[in-house]
């Protein structure tokens, strides 16, 4: 038999602690998504994987606004972000800190995400973009590379909150062991 387990039996990190903690050295980038839940959707994740921060750019709301809270759950006080009205400054001035600038969009020669994986020493931020534009093509062009999910219905994506759990799981399961330690 299983028996659920209490929230105090998770041993899950106070915010004052996740902040202090040492990170995943990933950032997330949304390029004008315009989905309140979505966004939260996207803070919830990159708290349960203890990435870096996230910048919310163009049309992409704060946790200031009502929907993006509620669906936060709180994880808008412990994840850091930033807001930048264009997604070229930030993938700009992440380029000129030495990370690698990945665009989850599909893409010609893009990856496909079960051939892409990451290293604890590198730095890297994924941009994930608008629900119905994907990620804007100056953004593209300035990436690193594109990461696709391959996909087999009928549908030609995944919402932008499923995307991000899944290329973050594909891209850290694999280091599990080296970040628990």
């Amino acid at each position: 038999m299983y028996l659920k387990l209490q929230n105090e039996k998770l041993n899950r990190l106070t915010t004052e602690e996740f902040k202090a903690t040492n990170k995943i050295p990933v950032a997330i980038i949304l390029d004008n998504v315009r989905s309140q839940n979505n966004v939260g959707s996207v803070f919830r994740t990159s708290d349960a994987f203890r990435l870096e921060k996230i910048y919310l750019c163009g049309i992409t709301s704060t946790p200031e606004h009502r929907e993006v809270h509620k669906t936060a759950l709180g994880a808008q006080d412990s994840v850091a972000w930033e807001y930048a009205k264009e997604t070229m400054e930030v993938v700009n001035r992440l380029k000129d800190e030495g990370y690698q600038i990945f665009s989850v969009e599909q893409a010609e020669n893009s990856t496909s995400l079960e051939n892409f994986s990451i290293d604890l020493n590198g730095k890297y931020a994924l941009i994930f973009g608008n629900e119905v534009k994907g990620v804007q093509q100056e953004v593209i062009n300035a990436s690193d590379a594109c990461i696709e999910i391959p996909q087999f219905g009928t549908k030609h994506s995944f919402n932008i909150s499923v995307t991000v759990g899944i290329v973050l799981w594909q891209l850290i399961s694999p280091i599990l062991d080296k970040i628990k330690q």
